[in-house]
């Protein structure tokens, strides 16, 4: 069944405003939580205790994650460091938290993003807005404020518009849309911790669960594509834009700009974005990159974008010290401090010294 796709605008309008009319993503009903892919163990990423409890990822916080090895190109020849990673945005305690590189993804013609972040040193915080999840007031939604500047290191696109989701939405201790079991979920706790898999099996709620971020169902589990990535049926991943526009009234194409997130087995948090990639490739980028277990975020032109941040020596992170991933997303270093931005999104901040 192919999905149908409806117009979706913002509000309000400033500097950084979707260039384009996007389309909202069809609803996931084909892909069925009872068959989500799950990893074999549902365990907290590096430990091998249960998901969801208090126990940190092997080694204490605030102690770095080993950095991560260059990635080997999928084939054919390579652009110029492709699969070589650069440390990006602010140091931790003197140490990089972030490391980025570029990646073509197998039978893909353009390079897509991928970013490596360290869990040790950074802590993560779900942003919520008026349209996504909506159900407001939050005492964390754009634009990022001062106090939480201060440490900021990167920030990136959260997922769906919720009645499309195919999950929930849980923060600041509020249940703002149920929970679903089987669906793919970011999991925030209240020590800054993360870990990302399948509600219900390898993630759950306890005391410390501080944010879930529930989209669709499994991308990646065991560390390899689910079968839901691999199908033909690729309009159960959303109803993406055409070729050249976002008007509800074009037919969606399946290479179209993605997005995604996944958990290491040792605990550090990878996200991949790119132009022209269907369900099954964000998935092989985040495997290639060391992911176990993996979920899609948002899809189409305006809403992919990762942005890592380098201020001054003690200074704030600000639009004027970010930088993109990838240069050809829509929005940018703007847009987390911008008033008027009402989706959610995540951040990772610099962890205190211990």
């Amino acid at each position: 069944m192919l999905l149908a796709g409806v117009s979706l605008t913002l509000a309000s309008c400033g500097a950084g405003q979707p260039a384009v009319r996007s389309r909202a993503h069809g609803t996931p009903a084909a892909i069925s939580p009872a068959t989500a892919g799950r990893s074999s163990a549902a365990t907290t990423p590096g430990t091998g205790t249960p998901a969801g409890s208090s126990s940190q990822p092997a080694g204490a916080l605030g102690s770095p994650l080993p950095a991560p090895a260059a990635l080997t190109p999928f084939g054919g020849p390579a652009a110029a460091r492709e699969g070589a990673w650069s440390p990006a945005g602010r140091a931790v305690h003197g140490v990089p938290a972030v490391y980025e590189t570029t990646l073509r993804p197998p039978g893909g013609s353009q390079l897509a993003g991928i970013s490596w972040m360290d869990t040790r040193l950074l802590s993560a915080r779900l942003y919520s807005g008026s349209r996504s999840p909506g159900g407001g007031p939050y005492r964390y939604t754009a634009p990022i404020e001062p106090a939480q500047a201060a440490s900021l290191v990167a920030a990136f696109n959260g997922g769906f518009i919720m009645n499309v989701a195919g999950g929930g939405y849980y923060t600041e201790g509020r249940m703002v849309d149920p929970l679903r079991r089987g669906a793919a979920s970011l999991v925030i706790y209240a020590d800054g911790s993360v870990n990302v898999g399948a509600w219900g099996s390898d993630v759950v709620m306890t005391p410390n669960v501080e944010s879930v971020r529930q989209n669709l169902v499994p991308l990646v589990a065991g560390g390899r594509p689910t079968a839901q990535a691999a199908s033909t049926h690729w309009q159960a991943w959303g109803a993406t834009c055409g070729a050249t526009s976002c008007a509800a009234s074009v037919p969606g194409i399946e290479h179209q700009w993605r997005s995604g997130v996944g958990i290491t087995a040792d605990g550090a948090l990878v996200y991949a974005a790119g132009p022209g990639l269907a369900p099954l490739q964000i998935a092989q980028l985040l495997v290639r990159a060391g992911v176990v277990r993996g979920m899609q975020l948002d899809i189409n032109p305006d809403w992919p974008v990762f942005v890592s941040y380098d201020p001054a020596a003690g200074g704030l992170a600000a639009p004027s010290d970010g930088s993109k991933l990838l240069s050809s997303t829509v929005q940018g270093p703007w847009t987390f401090f911008a008033p008027w931005w009402a989706r959610d999104f995540i951040t990772m901040s610099a962890r205190p010294a211990r």
